[in-house]
């Protein structure tokens, strides 16, 4: 979260801040100077069209909402690692919270409310209407809207409006040979350039097999061995435990686990249910036994807590709009409670409501490097490397690998047949010629 903070007009002043400010070392402060050297002139060309002059640092106006575009931005750039990411985020909390951006800044510790960042530019205003009206997730907003940005300062001086299928096959071979970026990326941003121009802007733009496509590399996933899983659950305690333990044990990724509900876990029958996972699609998943008096105890707790909201007289949990609509009063019913609320109220963007979340997902994240640089794991632990470990030691045991896709919820068995190339005994178990 961001702190609030406010006061100063000189445009350097964060600059002396970082220079007087003795608990950081010399190369946390370096880092944080190429940061917020970044994320000020950023601003600058969101606000003016143009790198900084000699204008006040207040003209400016850096903004929360303006930080997260601007995180989002170079995560889709630059695909940096976790740690990279952390330090971005540190740098800019920094900011808000010792730099003190100038007053008129609207530095709140939420994302700013959906009806107050309808866009700077009408076509950004346009592309939020349509959003909207779609009910697109709130994450697809943002990554939609960074794309369009990104589009806009290629294209310089020209309005977005003006924009044919022509730029955004420039645009996109512009990604993939001087950007490098992957072609998850580059798929991403044709998506949201496509909604802007044909949904928003009512354009034509032809065929798109033109343009020069990023390369699609093979990458062999992260696996943890069977002790290693055990060191990194033993280096855990509490709720994070638990939850990097169901992780594992079905299986799921890292926003699936988050966004349980009470109803989606299923102590009797054994199987966890998996509501608009990738592809808005459900499946069904295996429940460890090992898990079920631990995961009856904590729901236990939850009953409590929930009993607690209802008698403060909070707002229910999120709910997908149309459920939302239909039923009003059903996020402060038992079986539509998080799974893992967060122990502190959060503002919902959209709403402004101040109700209960699921765990941040950052905050699993940092659980588990944290665990894993405790447990002197030599590998790099996330979140996904506890579904890999699934999927490889199933196939380990011998489990049939159709059934490990379904499992897994993967459209394509190709995908799944990734991990029988990491397995312990790849193939039909061949032994090196040094063990012969």
């Amino acid at each position: 979260h961001l702190h609030r903070r406010t006061e100063c007009n000189d445009p350097a002043d964060w600059r002396k801040c970082l220079e007087n400010d003795n608990s950081l070392t010399p190369g946390l402060r370096e880092s944080y100077q190429r940061t917020l050297a970044g994320f000020e002139r950023f601003c600058w060309q969101r606000k003016t069209g143009a790198a900084p002059g000699g204008e006040t640092w207040a003209a400016a106006r850096p903004t929360v909402g303006l930080a997260r575009e601007y995180v989002e931005l170079q995560r889709l750039e630059q695909a940096p690692g976790p740690a990279q990411l952390q330090e971005w985020k540190e740098a800019l909390n920094w900011l808000f919270r010792c730099g003190r951006p100038p007053p008129g800044a609207v530095l709140t510790g939420v994302p700013p409310l959906a009806r107050a960042d309808l866009g700077q530019t009408p076509w950004e205003r346009r592309l939020v209407e349509k959003i909207r009206v779609r009910h697109l997730s709130w994450r697809t907003e943002q990554t939609y809207r960074g794309w369009a940005w990104r589009l806009a300062h290629f294209l310089g001086v020209r309005p977005v409006e003006s924009a044919v299928g022509e730029d955004v096959r420039s645009f996109l071979s512009h990604l993939a040979t001087a950007e490098r970026v992957g072609a998850s990326a580059q798929k991403q941003a044709l998506n949201a350039l496509v909604f802007l121009l044909r949904e928003v802007e009512g354009k034509e733009l032809g065929d798109f097999g033109e343009f020069t496509r990023a390369r699609r590399r093979l990458r062999m996933p992260v696996v943890l061995s069977r002790e290693e899983c055990a060191r990194l659950f033993e280096a855990m305690e509490g709720v994070p435990k638990l939850m990097a333990e169901l992780a594992y044990g079905s299986g799921l990724r890292l926003m699936e686990l988050l966004r349980l509900r009470v109803k989606d876990v299923d102590l009797d029958r054994r199987q966890v249910v998996v509501r608009g996972g990738k592809g808005d699609k459900d499946r069904v998943t295996v429940l460890p036994e090992q898990l079920l008096e631990k995961l009856a105890a904590h729901r236990e707790r939850l009953r409590r807590l929930q009993v607690q909201d209802r008698e403060e007289a909070l707002p229910g949990v999120w709910l997908p709009e149309g459920l939302e609509r239909k039923w009003p009063k059903a996020g402060e019913a038992w079986e539509w409670q998080w799974f893992w609320p967060s122990r502190e109220l959060m503002n919902d963007p959209r709403s402004g409501l101040r109700r209960r979340h699921h765990v941040l997902d950052v905050t699993f994240q940092h659980f588990v490097r944290q665990a894993a640089r405790d447990a002197k794991l030599n590998k790099k632990v996330t979140p996904h490397v506890l579904r890999h470990s699934f999927a490889t030691h199933l196939l380990e045991h011998g489990t049939d690998i159709r059934t490990v896709q379904e499992l897994l919820g993967h459209e394509d068995v190709a995908t799944t047949q990734i991990y029988t190339h990491v397995m312990r005994k790849p193939g039909l178990g061949v032994r090196s010629p040094l063990d012969l």
